[in-house]
């Protein structure tokens, strides 16, 4: 390969892995956080809807669900309709949110656009594998994977702009299109064929389907303990700081728009996992977001915004690369089914994320802020333990990941 064209795939692989953030900008960022970040604005156009919210809520993560392992069924062999589902259907939600005024029809856009998110994380990161070259991928991948911090942070600086419900949303869905359609096109190439299939490493090849899955437990684990305590913070958060005085209702967007910030720092999740291994980079991960939990308590004991707006900041940072390092997990684990392996893992956060949600909400009134709180950091530093768990018998087998060593 000449220089030249080494430049040229260089360009391309980072236009990819850009196309592939704004898309999960979009689909996570927007159309799936977006709904509870605009709960407020919704419940005071619409009350009708408020009784749903909660209803809403749960049916959508169903759908991420849902989405996600149909994806991990298709999307190696056919990622562009992985592409295609997730802003169609992303699109279609927002829309229909904009202008859903039944509690029947809202709880269905909701679900809609809940969808997007699930079909397309496992097809980006068969798109950015398919593309970028062997030395830029974790890096590539991080970057893609920090969409979400985006998109949190465009939802949050739009609902702090005072837009109505239907403007907004009709904002939202206008930027899930232009996502697909950027995402679209560097999947016109050839490495991209909707019919090819992945090709297998030697390693995995050796290991068979059964083992490779076996090793993905232990992440998933981990994965479900994890964001069992990362769901305070991302359900309950802003509410019990505001609660507590530590920042006014009109400014709790701002809490959104910190956590955004901080998650930017997700992009380095890459050179963490090259330097550290998939274990260390876990481990840090998970770290952060446990001081994340035990800020958001100083802030509700204290009153202090500086406090809470740091809280949420970590907070963004560790989640961010914590789900950055599931996707690296899944790709050096298994690179023939990277798409499967993600989505997965993903799942097993998100089934965490929902029963934390659900446990904290029941023992909200008899337990208090503050030690829920505490409860969910010591969750957060069980769940980056766990991948330190060897089976007995066995020693940890390294795997290469984008030409590092994952322990």
């Amino acid at each position: 390969m000449t220089v030249e064209a080494g430049a040229r795939s260089e360009r391309s692989g980072v236009l990819t892995a850009v196309a592939g953030m704004l898309l999960i900008a979009a689909t996570y960022g927007m159309a799936r956080f977006g709904v509870g970040l605009f709960a407020p604005a919704l419940a005071a156009e619409r009350p009708q809807l408020v009784e749903v919210l909660g209803w809403a809520a749960g049916a959508q993560f169903a759908s991420y669900c849902v989405a996600a392992v149909a994806a991990g069924r298709f999307v190696d062999r056919r990622p562009r309709w992985g592409l295609a589902l997730a802003g169609t259907t992303a699109t279609a939600g927002c829309l229909g949110v904009a202008f859903a005024t039944h509690p029947a029809t809202f709880v269905v856009a909701v679900v809609v656009g809940g969808a997007g998110g699930g079909f397309a994380s496992p097809a980006v990161v068969r798109l950015v594998d398919a593309v970028v070259g062997p030395g830029l991928a974790a890096t590539a991948q991080s970057l893609a994977n920090a969409g979400t911090a985006v998109g949190v942070i465009g939802s949050g600086l739009v609902a702090a702009s005072g837009a109505g419900v239907v403007s907004a949303w009709l904002l939202l869905g206008s930027v899930c299109a232009a996502a697909t359609a950027a995402a679209w096109f560097p999947a016109r190439g050839g490495a991209l064929g909707c019919g090819g299939a992945p090709v297998a490493t030697p390693e995995e090849g050796h290991r068979g389907a059964g083992e490779v899955w076996r090793a993905l437990a232990l992440p998933a684990g981990a994965a479900f303990v994890a964001g069992a305590g990362s769901s305070f913070t991302w359900t309950f958060g802003p509410l019990v700081v505001s609660e507590a005085g530590a920042v006014t209702t009109d400014r709790v967007g701002w809490l959104w728009i910190a956590l955004g910030a901080g998650g930017l720092l997700g992009t380095f999740t890459g050179g963490l996992v090259e330097r550290a291994g998939r274990r260390g980079g876990w481990c840090t991960c998970a770290a952060v977001l446990a001081l994340a939990s035990a800020g958001v308590a100083c802030a509700v004991v204290t009153t202090s915004a500086w406090v809470a707006h740091a809280s949420m900041a970590l907070f963004g940072a560790g989640y961010m690369g914590l789900s950055a390092v599931l996707i690296l997990w899944a790709r050096g684990t298994a690179p023939g089914t990277a798409g499967g392996g993600t989505a997965a893992l993903l799942v097993a956060l998100a089934t965490g994320q929902a029963a934390g949600s659900v446990g904290f909400g029941a023992a909200g009134d008899a337990a208090g802020p503050v030690l829920e709180a505490t409860v969910a950091a010591g969750l957060c530093v069980v769940g980056g333990l766990v991948v330190l768990v060897s089976p007995p018998g066995r020693r940890p087998r390294t795997a290469r990941l984008a030409g590092a060593r994952g322990r």
